[in-house]
């Protein structure tokens, strides 16, 4: 793999960029591999990744049903952040927020990372001393997070109305280093990576069953035909519980969409990110100058991936009492992404009834920024064989056994 740099650059400038190579193969599967990864999204790639920097494990596959990041990490609004509450949720994030920091250095690939800033408001009393709580848990954590008061917000966010009639912001609960990246890059970089270290990424390659045998994974059989593995890593997001459904197991979670959109481009407003979870809406303006905007979950199961205009009319309602200066600005699309919701609202990271077989899913609405703390641990698992410390309160056992990692309640927030 040839290295990306300024000189490779101006090289090409000068013969006219005909130099440039295919930034991954494709490849035709082979009949076996070592290890096979479902699911080239950001955590199944990240994993593959992982793999083969950390334990030295290159003769993987990464299959794909439809192209490279079509799913949820490619239909995301790219926020990042590690201040959650408890402490389990918050090693794994802090973990991939770290990585981010790093990620275009070590793949030679630029994620644009931006660690903007990122504020989440406080609009109620009870949301001020929830917030406060996590601002405490963060520092006995080592996660740097602060609580500022409405005039830090206003100087932060010159367009907030901090004075709302319904919703006033009391302060807000700010995480200096958290903020964006480019979602699509992130899969990219991975896939470039990975393909470099000899790794096959096999697009448009569904799944269609899963072998065993005396109660091991032995393969998969696909629309490209069969293939043997020693080890399976299912990492699908939305789509968990049909995997495990064919690995002959049952897993405690619900799909449903999640919509985002985008307004047309307009002069730079906002340079940090806004999460506004009373009123239920978040916001960020990309390098393009777009508005990215999201807010909750549809609020029943379905795997589409469209969006609603029930769904633009609440998330905008809801930001415009807190960004007047919205309300005129025109949207320029719309689309939604398929997350898969734990009871608790955390992920799973797992060992499955299925010998040699690992499942990583739950994330919900919160998975591009957990991408590389993810495959970091997911490729622990499926190395060793057993969950490291990252992993290791998010075995898919705790729903039988009541260890709930209850971020959606203790935080107040799902994302």
């Amino acid at each position: 793999m040839k290295r990306y740099s300024v000189f490779a650059i101006a090289r090409e400038a000068l013969r006219y960029h005909t130099g440039w190579e295919r930034a991954w193969r494709s490849p035709d599967p082979k009949p076996a591999y070592d290890a096979i990864i479902i699911g080239a999204g950001g955590h199944g790639l990240a994993t593959a990744y992982y793999l083969g920097k950390n334990h030295g494990i290159t003769n993987v596959a990464i299959l794909e049903k439809g192209w490279l990041g079509g799913g949820n990490s490619g239909r995301n609004t790219t926020i990042i952040r590690s201040n959650y509450l408890q402490d389990s949720s918050s090693a794994i994030f802090e973990k991939a927020r770290s990585l981010y920091e790093t990620m275009s250095q070590d793949l030679n690939y630029n994620v644009m990372f931006s660690p903007r800033g990122l504020l989440m408001l406080a609009q109620t009393h009870h949301e001020a001393r929830g917030y406060k709580r996590t601002v405490h848990a963060n520092r006995l954590q080592g996660v740097a997070t602060e609580w500022i008061s409405p005039q830090e917000v206003k100087k932060l966010v010159p367009i907030i109305n901090i004075d709302g009639p319904r919703y006033p912001v009391l302060g807000a609960q700010y995480q200096a280093r958290g903020g964006t990246a480019r979602h699509d890059a992130v899969n990219w970089g991975y896939a470039r990576a990975c393909s470099d270290m000899g790794m096959d990424v096999i697009q448009n390659c569904e799944v269609t069953a899963i072998r065993s045998e005396n109660g091991m994974v032995t393969g998969v059989e696909t629309t490209r035909g069969a293939i043997s593995c020693k080890k399976l890593g299912i990492v699908v997001a939305g789509h968990s519980g049909v995997l495990a459904e064919m690995a002959g197991f049952r897993l405690p979670i619900e799909s449903m969409a999640l919509q985002a959109l985008v307004s047309e481009p307009i002069k730079p407003c906002i340079d940090v990110v806004v999460m506004a979870n009373t009123v239920h809406g978040y916001i960020s303006q990309s390098d393009k100058g777009e508005l990215v905007i999201g807010g909750g979950t549809d609020g029943f199961n379905n795997y589409t991936q469209r969006g609603s205009f029930q769904h633009i009319e609440e998330t905008l309602r809801a930001l415009i009492e807190t960004f007047p200066i919205i309300s005129r600005v025109k949207m320029l699309r719309q689309w939604g992404g398929i997350v898969d919701m734990t009871g608790d609202r955390s992920p799973i990271i797992s060992k499955t009834p299925l010998g040699n077989c690992f499942i990583n899913c739950g994330w919900g609405t919160g998975g591009f920024k957990a991408i590389p703390g993810s495959g970091w641990a997911m490729a622990e698992l499926v190395a060793k064989g057993e969950p490291g410390p990252l992993a290791a309160e998010f075995d898919m056992w705790r729903f039988k056994e009541g260890r709930f990692i209850d971020e959606s309640v203790a935080a107040g927030v799902a994302h």
